[in-house]
C-alpha cells in the first residue's frame, strides 16, 4: 500500500518527469506545450511546476470527453499532429513516444502506445477523432481492443506502436524500478527509457 502523502510526493515526480520529457522533445517539431489540469483551480500550482506552459482547465466528463476537449484545443489551422499523454509512464522512452508523430506523418489517422494492462500511455491524432474517445471502456483492460474495435468500423487507420508500462498501483513500482535501472520491464518496447530522475530520486526517498 502507498499512503496519500507518499502517492502525491510520487504524482509530482511522474509529473515532473514527463513534463521533461515532452519539453526535450518539443523543439524538434516546433510544439506548444499545453498542461491539461484539474481542478480548475489549479493553474498556479501548475504553473509553479512547469514554467513556460499553456494551462487549460478540464472540463467536466469523463476521460474521453476530457480528451476530446483537449483535442480540439490543441488543433488549429497548420497543426497536422497532436498528442496527448498522462503523467503515470515518466519512463516512456523518447525514440517510442518519437514514433507517434512519425505514424501521422505516415498516414495514420491515429496513433498509441498501448500500456500493459490494456490501456494505453500516449495517443497522437491527426485531427480530432472524437468517436476514438466516445463511450469507451475507460480505465478498463478492454480499452485498446475497444480502441482498435472503434477504428476499424469507422475506417480509421490507427497505428498501435510498442507498449510501455505505466504506474496505478503499488505493485507496478517494480516494474518502474527496473526501467530506471536501464533493464527493460517484461513485454514492454527495447527502446532505452527516459532518465525520470524525479521519479528516481522520489523511490530512493521512500
Amino acid at each position: 500500500m502507498v499512503g496519500p502523502a507518499r502517492a502525491a510526493q510520487l504524482a509530482r515526480a511522474f509529473l515532473l518527469d514527463s513534463a521533461d520529457l515532452l519539453r526535450f522533445l518539443a523543439p524538434r517539431y516546433a510544439a506548444t506545450l499545453t498542461a491539461f489540469h484539474a481542478p480548475a483551480d489549479a493553474q498556479a500550482e501548475m504553473a509553479a511546476l512547469l514554467p513556460g506552459w499553456a494551462f487549460m482547465p478540464q472540463p467536466e466528463g469523463d476521460l474521453g470527453e476530457r480528451m476530446g476537449a483537449a483535442f480540439g484545443t490543441l488543433f488549429r489551422p497548420g497543426i497536422g499532429c497532436a498528442l496527448l499523454t498522462g503523467t503515470d509512464a515518466p519512463t516512456l522512452p523518447p525514440a517510442l513516444l518519437e514514433l507517434l508523430p512519425a505514424a501521422i506523418a505516415g498516414g495514420a489517422d491515429a496513433a498509441l502506445i498501448p500500456a500493459l494492462d490494456g490501456g494505453y500511455c500516449a495517443i497522437a491524432m491527426a485531427r480530432p477523432l472524437p468517436a476514438l474517445l466516445e463511450n469507451m471502456p475507460w480505465s478498463a483492460p478492454g480499452l485498446l481492443d475497444a480502441t482498435r474495435a472503434r477504428a476499424a468500423a469507422e475506417g480509421l487507420r490507427l497505428d498501435v506502436l510498442q507498449p510501455w508500462h505505466d504506474v496505478d498501483a503499488a505493485a507496478d513500482l517494480d516494474l518502474l524500478r527496473l526501467s530506471l535501472a536501464a533493464a527493460q520491464p517484461p513485454g514492454c518496447s527495447p527502446l532505452p527509457p527516459y532518465r525520470a530522475n524525479h521519479s528516481r530520486v522520489a523511490l530512493q526517498a521512500g
